[in-house]
């Protein structure tokens, strides 16, 4: 009788750093350092180089399985034929970035002239994957920096860079927003921090209820924001306006 052929890409029952499988690999440097790789962590310190096509090769093998088990003649039909390969392209190196590369070189200057009136940047578009469905997010995020003396200053298009890093991986809005903040803060150090994201949640549009309508807005603040009632209202009356 005939063995069963072995999968391509079979996870190494050592499930470690000499697995002849890459993923196999990466979680074990993972797990070895006690780090979490939850859908919205980063985990590029961790991913040797030529390591991110090595993956992608696994990634396409399993999507190939995947899109077999949907009953697709991706041999026959010429639209499905090399979908297992873009699909993990898309993820590894675009919609999923966030996850394998490492952040963006922010330079930061001190604030010389001790500036210290309310500083908002937005709308800056993002976009996302819900960790539920992987079905996209779409919306805009308005940051509001209250600076002092002692805190760093960025330039504008890297607070779209940030964005862009922190939103492109498998999430929720609420944590990303959160995550958003922290980077924001360590390389700020703001006396406030404000920030609202809005976006519209295509798990809601298309599928479940499928409503189109429906956006999530949520907000948060830190320091100066939070303490004065009068800051945090110019913040989000400036947004109303923008938004008029």
């Amino acid at each position: 009788m005939s063995s069963k052929p072995t999968p391509l890409f079979q996870s190494d029952p050592d499930d470690g750093e000499n697995s002849a499988i890459v993923s196999d690999r990466i979680r074990a440097r993972l797990k070895q350092a006690n780090k979490r790789f939850h859908a919205n962590d980063n985990i590029a310190a961790f991913v040797k180089e030529g390591e991110i096509d090595l993956l992608r090769e696994e990634v396409t093998a399993k999507m190939a399985e995947v899109l077999k088990s949907l009953v697709i003649d991706t041999e026959n039909d010429h639209n499905t034929h090399e979908t297992a390969r873009r699909v993990a392209k898309m993820y590894l190196t675009e919609i999923f970035n966030g996850r394998y590369a490492a952040a963006p070189a922010i330079t930061e200057f001190p604030n010389i002239e001790h500036l210290n009136e309310l500083m908002i940047v937005g709308p800056i578009t993002v976009r996302s994957a819900c960790s539920h469905h992987l079905c996209p997010v779409i919306g805009r995020v308005w940051i509001g920096v209250m600076p002092n003396e002692h805190s760093n200053l960025i330039g504008l298009s890297k607070y779209a860079r940030l964005c862009d890093w922190i939103m492109s991986r498998p999430q929720i809005q609420e944590e990303a927003v959160t995550q958003l903040a922290n980077v924001l803060q360590e390389k700020v150090q703001p006396d406030g921090l404000a920030i609202v994201m809005e976006a519209d949640h295509f798990c809601m549009h298309w599928r479940g209820v499928k409503d189109s309508d429906s956006q999530m807005t949520n907000s948060l603040m830190r320091g100066s924001f939070l303490k004065d009632a009068n800051l945090r209202r110019e913040f989000l009356s400036l947004l109303t306006k923008k938004n008029s």
